[in-house]
């Protein structure tokens, strides 16, 4: 029990130490429906914040909540192998405190590629059994099956599940064509429909502010 302890309390072992109790509440209070699934999704893609980032590392398709559960989990058991096989070891004194967060680094990074594999193959089952949440699904590449009325509505299908269709509401300038490929970008409501983007359109709008965000880490740099 003392080793467990010690283990626990460890750096960087301690830092999910405190976050996994946290993460295991908030889905005790999902299921007891006292706590939103949808926890940190928004309307639209729009925006810089968790899940807009999310869907870029390639966790389009299901819950933030739980994408970052996942990820969370897989970097915690990392970082404990990394310190029952390497850290435990050493006596590292002042410098376990660098060498840890070299660690959460690398934890992350292996476990942000296997979190997005694992997520993407529970994509379906999402689709199945969480039919009131829509916001979910924005970031996944559709299939549009037809042409747009004359008010813009059309019908598409997920490209990663056929079986699963939504329906699109096009505006002038941005109108869905049949057989086209786009990317959900936003969520109405209102209407229960989405607004989408050209898949190639998505593609250079990431890329292009992914510049400008390394462009500006570059300016303040320089000041």
């Amino acid at each position: 029990m003392e080793f467990v302890i010690e283990l626990a309390l460890s750096f960087p072992v301690v830092v999910f130490s405190v976050l996994m109790p946290l993460v295991l509440l908030y889905w005790v209070l999902v299921a007891l429906r006292l706590a939103p699934l949808e926890l940190f999704e928004h309307d639209s893609l729009k925006g810089d914040y968790l899940a807009s980032s999310l869907v870029a590392l390639g966790f389009a398709g299901v819950p933030a909540s739980f994408s970052l559960s996942v990820l969370l989990l897989l970097a915690a058991a990392i970082t404990l192998a990394a310190e029952l096989a390497v850290l435990r070891w050493f006596d590292l004194g002042l410098f376990r405190v660098p060498l840890g967060v070299a660690v959460l680094w690398a934890a992350f990074a292996i476990a942000s590629p296997l979190a997005a594999a694992l997520c993407g193959a529970m994509r379906r089952w999402f689709h199945r059994h969480l039919l009131g949440h829509q916001r979910c699904l924005l970031g996944e590449r559709v299939e549009v099956m037809g042409e747009p009325d004359a008010e813009g509505w059309a019908r598409a299908r997920l490209l990663d599940d056929p079986a699963c269709e939504v329906r699109l509401h096009g505006k002038p300038g941005s109108m869905p064509h049949g057989g086209e490929q786009r990317v959900l970008v936003k969520f109405v409501a209102e209407e229960g429909s989405y607004r989408s983007v050209d898949a190639g359109e998505f593609r250079e709008a990431r890329a292009h502010l992914q510049r400008l965000r390394l462009g500006g880490q570059r300016s303040a740099e320089a000041s």
